[in-house]
């Protein structure tokens, strides 16, 4: 497995150091961007990192929140995409139907990027009805690195947020996660 991180406005800086991937928010509902969308693009990217955006997914208007997100996220060959599927601030969330239609749509848009969805385990286990997580699930679950408890095939394994979400994804190397994204 390798390493990687997921960032959001809440780190001004962060560490590449032994770090092979990085996730960074890019937009939520309609309205945000993350302010320091560019230069944490920069960073991973002269890095060499495997580079990813999320949108945090808000419940309806669910195809403009996905235009909202491809509009705002930067397009690179081999660029991953995924959608967070979380409680909202607001305490709801999108619903199943919501988060599959979203990740279609991204795909729709843009169909060279691979598209993950990123759940807890409680939504995961609990919420989600139909298994669908695009091309590779991201699951977020606080065990032993690599150990999620769910009994679905996973690509990426965040185990902790102290002191920032540290990930895992199942891959040999750096260079075959590339691969997969398609930006070999």
């Amino acid at each position: 497995m390798i390493r990687g991180i997921d960032v959001s406005s809440h780190q001004s800086t962060f560490d590449t150091d032994g770090v092979s991937f990085v996730f960074i928010k890019a937009t939520e509902g309609r309205s945000y961007v993350n302010p320091r969308l560019a230069a944490q693009t920069k960073r991973a990217r002269d890095a060499g990192c495997v580079v990813g955006f999320y949108h945090f997914l808000w419940p309806g208007n669910i195809t403009a929140q996905a235009e909202y997100f491809v509009s705002k996220a930067p397009e690179k060959a081999g660029d991953l995409l995924a959608a967070d599927w979380e409680t909202t601030g607001e305490g709801t969330h999108a619903s199943n139907a919501e988060k599959d239609k979203f990740i279609r749509e991204v795909k729709r848009l843009r169909p060279n990027h691979r598209t993950l969805l990123y759940s807890n385990r409680n939504f995961w286990l609990n919420i989600d009805t139909t298994s669908y997580a695009g091309d590779g699930l991201w699951i977020a679950d606080y065990v032993s690195a690599g150990k999620p408890r769910i009994q679905a095939d996973w690509r990426i394994h965040q185990y902790t947020d102290r002191p920032l979400d540290k990930n895992v994804a199942d891959f040999d190397s750096k260079a075959a996660m590339k691969e997969w994204a398609g930006g070999a």
